[in-house]
């Protein structure tokens, strides 16, 4: 009995970890979290299947270094949020105007998923990255 219900949870873990990373995938060339969907992908993938625990730790570091580096400089950050308004209005725009191709509010709901969640890690990496600072500052001026 455990057996199975061991099998059915590994084999949602893998369904579930397999889609993640798929989405990720796309969204690496779509707007979206997509390498962070990448990661939590592998997680769910190594949790199914433990010979992929290996590639867990070379992919959570290149997601938090691209998190870390859409909150390196006051212009990236700019960009970010010019990025996020734009889907947002775009969200809109496809759900309030139907002479548009492909308009609907199944279409503007994902581009306006799309700026939330765009926010949503925006402030997650600008969050990590002044905790980091705050939590490095004091051992520097330590030394002194």
């Amino acid at each position: 009995m455990a057996r199975g219900v061991d099998s059915i949870r590994r084999t949602a873990l893998g369904a579930l970890g397999a889609v993640l990373l798929l989405l990720g995938v796309a969204l690496l060339v779509l707007p979206g979290p997509g390498l962070l969907l990448v990661f939590a992908g592998v997680v769910l993938l190594a949790r199914a299947v433990p010979a992929l625990d290996r590639f867990v730790a070379p992919v959570r570091v290149r997601a938090m270094r691209a998190a870390e580096e859409s909150v390196s400089s006051w212009w990236r950050i700019a960009g970010s949020v010019s990025v996020g308004l734009f889907l947002l209005a775009a969200g809109l725009a496809w759900g309030l105007v139907p002479e548009l191709p492909y308009s609907g509010w199944a279409t503007g709901a994902s581009l306006i998923i799309s700026s939330v969640a765009l926010f949503a890690l925006l402030v997650w990496s600008h969050r990590r990255v002044q905790a980091d600072r705050r939590g490095s500052a004091p051992a520097s001026e330590s030394t002194r």
